[in-house]
């Protein structure tokens, strides 16, 4: 108790993950605690089930969502790992038996947090309700038809998931470039259970220039122009494969179907884009 009233109002370098429900402002009044109800009995269950003591954890309502911290002894890659899977566990046994499906964006971000007596503050807090609520997160849950989404900020990405670890696959993260109040950012997108996924072209959030990101990484600017939003794919869908002829033909993954053509003519019987078989003609 001591050590704490030492502490007070010093910032500690801490875990902040911001949870928010999709589409809150449609749920009605009535149907809005049933909402909330179903929010903290996905999070609070999944930080049982990964072995996070609830009184480990400082967690502040938001009224359609949650904003935690986590100390430092609690391991970051237990929260990126285990706790989203659960997280994402939960919400689909949740799921089954609505209607209208529970959706969440989940960003997290590590850097110092200011405790006081009302909860928590910071420019650490700040980046991560932006993550939650921008643009690209909302976009992927509505076009991918997801439950979940979970965004990163750059550092943990490089500090943390890009090393991977059980249940962190670096792989199936996308980059995109923000343009956020405070100024261009770089995020990390990961739908859970899914591949890397695609992330331009996502609309703006605002009016704005387009941002150009670093070396390599394609602009996807969630306030950028929407031409400049591109996904930082994994190598099987970036890469040019050549064909018979030495031409180089870009290699598509397609949600829908794909005609699959070369040189402007059908190698074989397709159907809008699939391939059916023999030729009914040819019997």
């Amino acid at each position: 108790m001591e050590h704490d009233a030492l502490d007070a109002g010093e910032a500690r370098y801490e875990l902040v993950i911001s949870v928010d429900a999709r589409r809150s402002g449609q749920y009605g009044d009535a149907d809005k605690p049933r909402m909330r109800e179903r929010i903290y009995r996905v999070l609070e269950t999944a930080f049982a089930q990964a072995g996070v003591g609830r009184d480990a954890v400082h967690m502040e309502d938001r009224g359609d969502g949650v904003l935690v911290s986590v100390p430092g002894r609690i391991a970051v890659t237990r929260l990126l790992g285990l706790w989203m899977v659960e997280v994402h566990e939960n919400l689909r046994e949740e799921n089954r038996s609505l209607l209208v499906p529970l959706g969440l964006r989940v960003a997290m971000h590590v850097g110092p947090v200011r405790h006081d007596s009302r909860g928590i503050s910071g420019r650490a807090v700040d980046l991560t309700c932006r993550l939650a609520d921008s643009s690209v997160a909302r976009q992927l849950l509505d076009r991918e038809q997801a439950d979940l989404v979970l965004a990163v900020s750059d550092s943990l990405y490089v500090d943390v998931v890009s090393a991977g670890g059980k249940f962190i696959e670096p792989a199936r993260f996308s980059r995109a470039r923000l343009a956020l109040k405070e100024g261009e950012v770089s995020a990390w997108f990961h739908l859970p259970g899914r591949p890397a996924p695609g992330i331009g072209p996502i609309a703006p959030e605002e009016p704005g220039p387009t941002a150009s990101g670093p070396a390599g990484a394609p602009a996807a600017g969630a306030d950028a122009s929407p031409a400049a939003a591109a996904p930082e794919r994994a190598r099987d869908d970036r890469d040019d494969e050549e064909d018979e002829d030495g031409d180089a033909s870009a290699r598509y993954t397609a949600r829908g179907d794909l005609s699959v053509h070369q040189h402007n003519v059908y190698q074989q019987p397709v159907h809008i884009g699939r391939v059916t078989g023999a030729d009914p003609r040819k019997d």
